[in-house]
This record gives structure tokens, C-alpha cells and sequence, in this order.
């Protein structure tokens, strides 16, 4: 328990669960006045958010602004009515945009969460007209965890395999220090003070203190939920709603009747591990790397009081490739594979030894194209293949560059490593005439700058996610010549699921008729996704999460926005 004072049996607004959903409706409400209570049925708080990259797609956002990236809200909504089709929600879309920018301004404005500006950050899709080069994602700020004081032990710390001993790297001009350390004496200077001074506050704190990405979303919500009098209790799993004469009025938690006065708000992180759901409304066997405390809870509470989940998603979950990376006692830990697959020198196969896709499209459409071409009945299953230059200078999933050692992946079997490409297909199960002939082919087109097969590297977001650096004439392709070979086998899974409670702009529950349930509210991956199932930029999870949040504190606070 992070709180130590009695437990309150009363409180305005309830908010059930602790990512970025919940924290931003708390933190909003509280400063509206009202008396919040954050539960938290983990241990730690921040949920999936805490482990994710901490983006948020927040077209208008106060950051572009004032960069000079000005839009009128009719391009964003262009660009989402060819993106999601018949999935396109004008209300809630509407509500989401308009009050995006509002929602940063007032984070920035008035508590201790600060952003970063992705102005550099191109849309997914850059082949809808209406798509942008930059202006519409935000990141959350490195946070000093020091400003959190004891509860610093209670944040959940970043997922371990995407970190370098526990430290979390920052995307982008952080990141590419680290990849160039072997290489570039100034990037080897700023990661050894990165590194010293991670081991410094290992050895005082027994954690990082720098934070960054989610781990900062959170750590700047839950400090400023804190500096207003919120209080944040662990280990406090909600078993059920009060519920009389239909309207929410608080719910029972850890035994415990807590009434809300002004309502609930169900933010427990989606179903990603609720293996009944999945197989009810995912059409694939599905290993995501959300947190394991994701499992339905908020949708179960939800459909306790009447609200509906939504079954007409383009997709139930946030796709991307996982790679399982063993740990102790035979169980797996779930690598996403966001960074590296667009990066010059790897390509993806199946068994047959053939790519299947564009390898440096966004980690939801790469999942796409491995369901799409999945012989029907077999396992559903690729390979990430690359040199030994490339594993060396970027990784390979959970492998860490030079000169971090691989030699552990390698005996677990998470890594496996050939001298010649068809010693590599043998160990891996792959058809080597195949896989010899697509890397011939494969070199020779990134020789030539063009990838004539899946036109890898032709679109905005391809090439930032490449490397501009290598002086390649695409920054996203390179031979695969220096022997040994290596390759990680992937599988589809998630960063989250998608397919929650249906809402209405304020973030209200609906019914069956589709009239809110008074008193009850849904946010983050509780609420169905304004998406509808497609992903047409990185950070619509995050943005939507933090702009409902916002949104249904102050609709429970009966403050017009």
C-alpha cells in the first residue's frame, strides 16, 4: 500500500486502475476540486503504460504550435476518415481532437508532467494525402524519480528485456547514442555518463532514477496525483460495482464498500491476458507484452452494470510482433519487436524462406502481413534474419548490441546463429534454397536503394525509423553479407487490446439501448479504441487515454469544457 492514513470508505470520483488513463482522470479531478481515490490491483502502479514508449498522438498539441506546425482540425479528421472508413466515431473523434490540445496545456500548465515534442514523428500511412510528416505525436519528459520521494518504489519499473540493466533509453537521439557507442566517441561519452549514472542511483536507490518514456508518463501523473491529494492504493483489486437503481455508485474493493459520490471510472488496462475473451473475439493464438495484470477486469465490471463490448473492431488488439525470451523455471518473458525491424540490413521470412512483408512498417500492419499470409492451420510464426554487422551495431530483440554479450540468447535458444545462411535455415526450420535465394535478391535491391518486392522505405515513417546516419541510398536496407547469420523467431502479440466498453464523447458507459449508465465511466483500454481496430499513428493509445481521462474528470465534476 502506497497510502498508510485509513482506508476511506467515500470519495468523489473512484478511478480503478493506475496507467495513464486513470492517473489522468485523477489528477484532473482532483484538480476540479473533487476527492479522488486511485485502486490498483498490482503491487506497483502504472500498468502497461509504465512500460510502454510513452507516446501520445495529440494532433493541434500546444508543442507543434508553437513550432510553427499549425493545422486546422480539419486535416487530422481527414486523415482519420480514411483511415477508419466505416469505424469512423464523428462524436468521439470530434471530442478527442478538440480536446487533445486542451488536455496538454493543462498537464504542462498546472502539474508536474512535462512533454517532449515528436514534431519529427510522421503518421503510419503516409500514402493517405491527409497524412502528416510531423506535429501530431508528443512523448512524456525524462522525470527526476527523486521528486517522488519513497513511492518511487511502488512505480513499476520499465519491462527489463527492452532495458539496459533496468535503465530505460529514451527514442531517438538517446537511442541512436546507444547504438552508435562502439562507433562515435561522443555517443560512447554520453552513454558511459548514461551508465554511471544509472549505477550510481542502482547502488542508493536500488532503481534508475532518470526516467523516461512511460515510466515518466507515470511517474509525472502520479506525482502530480499526489502533490493534489490523491491517493494511490496497491494490491486493492475491485471486485464489484455498487450498482442500485441503475446508476454506479462506488464499488467493493478488497472486501471493502467504497461509495463514489460522483461516479467510477474503469481503467484496468484492457484483456490481454483474459485467455477467455481472447478467444472469443481475437481469431489467432496471441502472446502480448502487456502487463500481466491486464486481464478484463474493467470490461467484466462494466458488463456487470449493462455496459456493452464492442465486437466490431478491424482488430480486437494492438498488434506487434513478440519475440518469447526464456526465463527461469520455463516460463517466457514477451519481447515487442518496435524498433529494429526497419533498421538497414534485416529481413523477415517464414518457413519458406520468403519475406512476407515490408519490414519497417508500423509493428500493427507488420502483424498483419504475417496473419494475412499464414498457411491456414499452422502455427503462426516468422524469423527476424540479420548479419553479424547488424546484430552488433543495433541488436537483434532482446539481444543487445556490442558489447553486451549474446552468448546467454544463444544457449537458451532465443538466438539462434548459422555460419552460412543454410546452417541458419537447418537450425531454424527454414527452407534454405529459399532463404539463400530471397537474400540475394534482397542484397541487391538494397544496393540499389529500391525494394521493388514491398517498397520497404518509401514512405516518411519508414525512414525515420531506418538510419539516415549509414549513408545508404535507403536508410532502411543493406546487404546481408557478413557471416555468421543470426535470426530471432517472432510470433503475432500486442502492446494492449483494443476492443473495450463502448463510450460516448464524455466517456460515459453506454447500455444496450446505448443511454450512459449514470455514475460510470471507462478510459484507457476499458474504453473501446476511437480507432475502431486500425492504427494510423504511433500513440493512439496513449493520446486517447490521456484526453478521455481528462474529458470524463471533468463531465464527473459537472464542469463544462
Amino acid at each position: 500500500m502506497i497510502e498508510m492514513q485509513a482506508p476511506a470508505s467515500s470519495c468523489d470520483l473512484l478511478v480503478i486502475g493506475s496507467g495513464a488513463g486513470g492517473l489522468s482522470a485523477a489528477v484532473t479531478a482532483a484538480h476540479l476540486g473533487l476527492k479522488v481515490l486511485v485502486v490498483e490491483k498490482e503491487a506497483q502502479y502504472g500498468g502497461t503504460t509504465a512500460w510502454s514508449g510513452g507516446w501520445m498522438w495529440i494532433p493541434r498539441n500546444p508543442l507543434a504550435t508553437e513550432a510553427g506546425i499549425v493545422e486546422d482540425i480539419a486535416q487530422p479528421t481527414a486523415y482519420l476518415q480514411q483511415e477508419l472508413g466505416a469505424q469512423f466515431d464523428a462524436a468521439r473523434l470530434q471530442a478527442f481532437l478538440q480536446q487533445g490540445p486542451r488536455m496538454v496545456e493543462f498537464f504542462r500548465s498546472h502539474t508536474a508532467l512535462q512533454f517532449i515534442d515528436g514534431n519529427g514523428v510522421p503518421d503510419f500511412h503516409g500514402r493517405n494525402p491527409f497524412a502528416a510528416k510531423g506535429g501530431r505525436s508528443i512523448c512524456a519528459a525524462p522525470f527526476d524519480g527523486r521528486r517522488l520521494g519513497a513511492r518511487i518504489q511502488q512505480l513499476k519499473p520499465p519491462l527489463a528485456e527492452t532495458t539496459l540493466w533496468g535503465m530505460g533509453i529514451a527514442s531517438g537521439a538517446e537511442l541512436r547514442h546507444f547504438f552508435n557507442a562502439m562507433r562515435k566517441p561522443a555517443s560512447l561519452w554520453y552513454v558511459s555518463h548514461r551508465v554511471l549514472r544509472h549505477c550510481a542511483d542502482l547502488l542508493r536507490y536500488r532503481r534508475g532514477m532518470r526516467l523516461v518514456n512511460g515510466n515518466a508518463l507515470v511517474a509525472g501523473l502520479a506525482a502530480s496525483a499526489f502533490a493534489k491529494g490523491v491517493q494511490i492504493r496497491t494490491s486493492s483489486p475491485a471486485q464489484r460495482l455498487l450498482v442500485e437503481h441503475g446508476c454506479v455508485l462506488g464499488a467493493v474493493v478488497n472486501g471493502t464498500e467504497i461509495r463514489a459520490r460522483c461516479g467510477v471510472v474503469l481503467a484496468c488496462g484492457g484483456f490481454p491476458h483474459d485467455a477467455v475473451r481472447k478467444q472469443d473475439l481475437l481469431d489467432h493464438e496471441h502472446w502480448s507484452a502487456a502487463s500481466r495484470g491486464n486481464t478484463g477486469d474493467g470490461l467484466r465490471l462494466g458488463e456487470s452494470a449493462g455496459g456493452q463490448v464492442a465486437r466490431d473492431a478491424v482488430q480486437a488488439a494492438a498488434l506487434a510482433p513478440v519475440s518469447l525470451v526464456p526465463q527461469a523455471h520455463g516460463s517466457f518473458a514477451h519481447f515487442p519487436h518496435l524498433v529494429e525491424r526497419a533498421k538497414p540490413g534485416l529481413i523477415a521470412v517464414t518457413a519458406n524462406g520468403r519475406r512476407f512483408t515490408n519490414e519497417a512498417d508500423s509493428y500493427f500492419d507488420f502483424v498483419r502481413g504475417m496473419l494475412a499470409t499464414a498457411p491456414s492451420g499452422q502455427p503462426v510464426q516468422a524469423w527476424l534474419v540479420c548479419d553479424h554487422a547488424f546484430i552488433r551495431h543495433y541488436g537483434l530483440g532482446a539481444v543487445k548490441p556490442a558489447p553486451m554479450p549474446m552468448g546467454a540468447m544463444l544457449r537458451s535458444g532465443y538466438l539462434q546463429r548459422g555460419n552460412t545462411l543454410a546452417d541458419l535455415a537447418l537450425a531454424c526450420g527454414i527452407d534454405a534454397a529459399n532463404l539463400q535465394a530471397t537474400v540475394q535478391r534482397y542484397n541487391q535491391q538494397a544496393l540499389e536503394g529500391r525494394d521493388a518486392d514491398f517498397a520497404k522505405g518509401e514512405t516518411p515513417y519508414n525512414r525515420v525509423q531506418g538510419d539516415a546516419g549509414a549513408g545508404l541510398a535507403n536508410p532502411c536496407m543493406a546487404p546481408l553479407t557478413q557471416a555468421p547469420f543470426y535470426a530471432v523467431k517472432i510470433v503475432p502479440g500486442s502492446l494492449g487490446t483494443f476492443a473495450g466498453l463502448r463510450t460516448n464523447a464524455s466517456a460515459q458507459v453506454l447500455d444496450a439501448r446505448g443511454y450512459p449508465i449514470p455514475g460510470l465511466y471507462a478510459g484507457g483500454n476499458d474504453m473501446h479504441s476511437v480507432m475502431g481496430g486500425s492504427y494510423p499513428s504511433g500513440g493512439i493509445t496513449l493520446g486517447p487515454a490521456m484526453t478521455f481521462g481528462f474529458i470524463a474528470a471533468h463531465h464527473a465534476a459537472g464542469v463544462h469544457l
